[in-house]
């Protein structure tokens, strides 16, 4: 049977956390932080590890509660000039197992009041993995068109992350894919609102938009050399 995971408690929580972003009132409140929002999303990570290993052998949900597909609520302040220590959302990777080795697309899961959704890709990869994409690209144009401009994939899933305003340095101006070749970033995803997340159908919408971005995902992978 479906599992429900959030319910309005867990947007209650967020929104507080983001009109109280400090210490004090996070840690009066940490309770409901682990009732309403960590432990569940705990147990989507969990439940994710059987579906998940049906799109991709070599890509893990780790349940963890530190240092698994969970990120930490709590912000890295050191070298941002926004000092509020906690992020008003929760989000989960799901990784490559060779994540450690090779920058590797990934797919995620976020929740947040005004803007929960699902995905995958890669955000801001460094330069070489950048480089890789691109000239992969350039080598293998129909696959990318097939990963990405089929019905399904343009009708659910939005590029999102930016893009070079020129072509880039080396890549011909005129090719066919010149708007894919300027990005910066390659993810991809779609929003859900909050009956979603609080419902039953949120596992299963989860995995339907997992599978349509596994083809960009698969050839992301294949541009780092990496098994899908």
């Amino acid at each position: 049977m479906p599992n429900s995971y959030f319910t309005p408690a867990t947007f209650r929580f967020l929104r507080s956390l983001d009109r109280n972003n400090s210490r004090e009132w996070f840690a009066a409140h940490k309770d409901n932080y682990e009732r309403h929002v960590r432990e569940p999303f705990l147990q989507l990570i969990t439940d994710m590890q059987a579906p998940l290993s049906k799109i991709s052998a070599n890509y893990r949900a780790d349940p963890r509660k530190n240092g698994g597909s969970l990120f930490r609520i709590y912000r890295d302040t050191r070298f941002s000039n926004n000092k509020l220590p906690y992020k008003p959302w929760q989000g989960s990777r799901f990784f490559h197992e060779r994540r450690h080795e090779i920058q590797a697309p990934s797919f995620y899961v976020h929740i947040q009041p005004g803007d929960c959704f699902a995905g995958g890709g890669m955000w801001h990869p460094e330069p070489d993995a950048l480089k890789h994409i691109r000239d992969f690209m350039v080598d293998n144009p129909a696959a990318w068109k097939r990963a990405t401009q089929s019905k399904t994939f343009r009708e659910h899933l939005t590029f999102w992350g930016e893009s070079l305003s020129r072509s880039p340095r080396g890549f011909d101006p005129q090719h066919e894919l010149i708007d894919d070749l300027k990005r910066k970033d390659f993810a991809v995803g779609e929003n859900f609102d909050e009956a979603l997340a609080c419902s039953d159908e949120l596992m299963p919408w989860i995995v339907a938009t997992f599978k349509r971005a596994a083809p960009m995902v698969d050839y992301l992978c294949a541009a780092q050399e990496l098994e899908f």
